[in-house]
């Protein structure tokens, strides 16, 4: 799962950017309203942290803008505009959700993996396929209830897959919601990290679609 931080407090950025890593998403950071518009428009993300104080073009009018022209990415607005008529205004242009600033960096990162579970028709925290489950708010997963060690890259790869269970999900959507965009990963890299994760859930679980990409199956 891939998230864009609009923010221009660098620091601020960058703390919300590792603490989304450290719970298995891949970040870009982008510090200017134009920076953020070229993102969104070439890029795959499944949420947007939107500052609405950002140089260069108003958070506002960038979201406004993406809701005409169809774009439905979940956006989190978090700006110091901490007043009803600004949440108002916010939630006209299209937020899904409005955090004000100062905040509790964690609460951001849930907020965001609710977006994310919601996006894809999940309301419960916990996603489960036959004998596996994967906690998203824990980023835990386990096998008939064992725990399941997972790298990084792998859960994150497992997360794709298991929000969208039920559909076929190319090798290129993969790469583009796992991999972060100064990373350009080798054309088998998906397969290896399909048939790492295999090894350790079974092979059963992840189907292959000849020439479609993979598929977790979804509720009968």
């Amino acid at each position: 799962m891939k998230v864009l931080v609009a923010e221009d407090d660098r620091s601020l950025a960058e703390g919300l950017a590792l603490l989304l890593r450290q719970s298995g998403f891949a970040v870009d950071i982008a510090a200017t309203g134009p920076q953020a518009d070229y993102l969104v428009a070439t890029e795959h993300y499944d949420t947007v942290v939107l500052d609405l104080g950002l140089p260069g073009r108003d958070g506002l009018s960038l979201l406004h803008d993406w809701r005409e022209q169809g774009r439905r990415v979940p956006v989190l607005i978090l700006t110091a505009r901490n007043r009803w008529p600004d949440k108002v205004a916010g939630f006209s242009a299209g937020a899904d959700d409005y955090v004000p600033k100062p905040f509790e960096p964690m609460e951001v990162v849930l907020r965001v993996k609710a977006l994310v579970r919601r996006s894809q028709g999940d309301q419960k925290p916990v996603i489960t396929a036959g004998p596996l489950k994967l906690d998203t708010n824990l980023a835990r997963v386990t096998l008939d209830g064992q725990p399941v060690m997972l790298t990084g890259q792998e859960y994150k790869l497992l997360t794709c897959l298991m929000l969208a269970r039920g559909r076929v999900v190319s090798r290129t959507e993969l790469a583009e919601h796992v991999y972060e965009r100064d990373r350009d990963p080798d054309s088998n890299v998906i397969d290896v990290l399909i048939s790492r994760i295999r090894r350790r859930i079974g092979r059963d679980i992840i189907g292959t679609l000849r020439g479609q990409g993979f598929m977790i199956a979804g509720d009968p």
